[in-house]
């Protein structure tokens, strides 16, 4: 493997400000995001809310993680309609495109 091919595999240098920096995000975002979904275990935030207009946060989240915090939506039920609307188990909410959206907010009553 020649010099220049090792390049390519490596991650940028950081600096530990840029590193603490980047940890610091990601646990807002953790933290922000589970929040989101005790709202939506409690009731007190709908899943079409959500859908239709996302949070910045959430649009790197996946659906399926989205959906399983809903009341009475499970593993099962959750993998059934990402079927059902025809969106991939890996999509993220930032990546659906407005037929998924559409479908999934007709899902669940809009």
């Amino acid at each position: 493997m020649s010099s220049s091919a090792k390049q390519f595999n490596t991650a940028p240098e950081r600096s530990i400000d840029q590193r603490m920096d980047a940890l610091s995000r990601a646990n807002e975002v953790r933290s922000r995001r589970a929040a989101l979904k005790g709202q939506l275990k409690k009731g007190t935030v709908s899943i079409r809310q959500v859908l239709a207009t996302p949070p910045d946060y959430l649009l790197t989240a996946k659906v399926v993680d989205v959906l399983m915090a809903a009341p009475k939506c499970g593993r099962v039920k959750s993998a059934k309609i990402l079927e059902q609307c025809r969106i991939s188990p890996s999509k993220t909410v930032g990546g659906l495109s407005e037929r998924q959206r559409s479908e999934l907010l007709a899902f669940f009553g809009g």
